[in-house]
């Protein structure tokens, strides 16, 4: 990092530290950053509803293949292209270089989502994966104009999917629900504070995941 300099005495200056709320809001955009949705639904679903009952290996199994195609693969290929460009990994967080990382992340999930249907995976199963490649896409389209939150949608689209497998596995969702809208509003805040997105890029990508959720896996 560059110092910075004082014009008067020629001498260089300490840079600006993060204060402790900037530091704690970058570690929840780190904790939670937006592929994990697609995994963590699924390990969601495999615990706290009657989908536990199903062999261990199998739970292993599935988990390991969207882990794969979700996470590790669109990590790698962006971290290569990261390292190819000389870019720090802040520097992704400007609009006009998130689109190679939009186009690289929806390969994986499309390719995770071919995997899931020619191993014949449920569709309720599939739903999720179905759900984040449409919100993706959507954000990848509407970042072309205008710097949307993916990680709001990745919270709206948590939110969204745990209304639609309450439908189709007929439990309350009340208390996760509560937890999840909480984790939204920090998410949000976390975003906000560390100057990466406006009130409106939050609260449009939160609307967009909601959306995601119930279209994709009840609809789709």
């Amino acid at each position: 990092m560059k110092e910075e300099y004082n014009e008067k005495e020629n001498t260089p200056q300490t840079p600006k530290r993060r204060t402790t709320l900037e530091t704690i809001s970058c570690i929840l955009s780190y904790v939670f950053p937006p592929f994990i949705v697609p995994s963590v639904v699924l390990l969601w679903l495999f615990l706290c509803t009657y989908l536990n009952i199903m062999p261990l290996q199998y739970k292993l199994f599935a988990i390991s293949v969207v882990v794969s195609f979700t996470i590790l693969m669109p990590l790698i290929f962006i971290y290569i292209y990261q390292k190819i460009n000389h870019w720090k990994f802040s520097e992704l967080g400007n609009r006009k270089k998130r689109h190679i990382p939009y186009i690289l992340s929806i390969m994986g999930y499309g390719t995770c989502l071919l995997t899931m249907y020619n191993l014949h995976f449920p569709r309720y199963m599939s739903g999720i994966v179905i759900a984040s490649l449409i919100c993706m896409i959507l954000c990848a389209i509407i970042n072309l104009k205008w710097k949307i939150s993916t990680h709001t949608a990745a919270s709206g689209l948590m939110i969204g999917s745990l209304l639609s497998y309450s439908l189709i596995f007929l439990f309350n969702p009340v208390w996760w629900l509560c937890v999840l809208i909480l984790q939204s509003g920090l998410i949000g805040t976390a975003r906000i504070i560390v100057k990466q997105h406006t009130l409106c890029e939050i609260t449009a990508g939160f609307i967009i995941g909601i959306f995601c959720g119930i279209i994709g896996i009840l609809f789709i």
